[in-house]
């Protein structure tokens, strides 16, 4: 009715560790479309010319396979801010991600592009243009509530865990990453292990 276009652009932006590519991942799931991952480290070549095309290819195999969640985690490796009048080898490659983003040749309805960034300042200005990523949503450390519930799900199924205070434990990690509350559970365990072995 409203001849609105499925697809677009969307920049998750916020600490480390803190579910930007769960959250993508979930995105794709209540959608039920195909999510593909890029890997940075699957796109930038040393051959000049190679990263663009391999680029493009990631966008043609999204294409082909719509519904589809096209996600780049560390966007700010691709699409670094240019810097004009020098010979930047990355401006190349900035250029081709934007036009792939404008699917100047190609139909890029029923792609949803999402990109992750913990430096969202690093990204080129023309990425964040009408019609690219638009819409830029902050993933901000998860709040007292998500705390409890992290440590909860993290503590099921360890010796002990259910004795726990996962409230107490959430009210005194403000600032954690769900990552952080994970590291904090593991390193727990190891000290109990190593009290049990002494």
């Amino acid at each position: 009715t409203f001849k609105r276009k499925a697809g677009g652009g969307v920049l998750l932006y916020g600490p480390p560790g803190c579910g930007k590519t769960m959250l993508a991942r979930a995105t794709a799931g209540e959608c039920d479309a195909r999510f593909i991952n890029i890997h940075i480290a699957e796109i930038l070549d040393m051959y000049v010319g190679q990263s663009e095309k391999r680029l493009a290819a990631a966008f043609a195999e999204a294409r082909r396979e719509t519904p589809a969640v096209l996600f780049f985690d560390e966007i700010e490796a691709l699409a670094a801010r240019r810097r004009y009048g020098s010979h930047d080898a990355s401006a190349s490659l900035v250029s081709t991600f934007l036009s792939e983003l404008d699917g100047f040749q190609q139909n890029n309805a029923g792609v949803l592009i999402l990109a992750a960034t913990n430096v969202p300042w690093a990204v080129d200005a023309a990425f964040r243009r009408p019609g690219r990523f638009d819409r830029v949503l902050f993933v901000p450390p998860p709040d007292a509530a998500a705390r409890a519930s992290i440590l909860a799900g993290r503590l099921a199924g360890i010796p002990g865990g259910t004795g726990i205070d996962v409230a107490r434990v959430a009210e005194k990690t403000g600032g954690y990453s769900g990552a952080d509350l994970g590291n904090l559970v593991e390193t727990a365990s190891d000290m109990a292990i190593e009290t049990s072995l002494a």
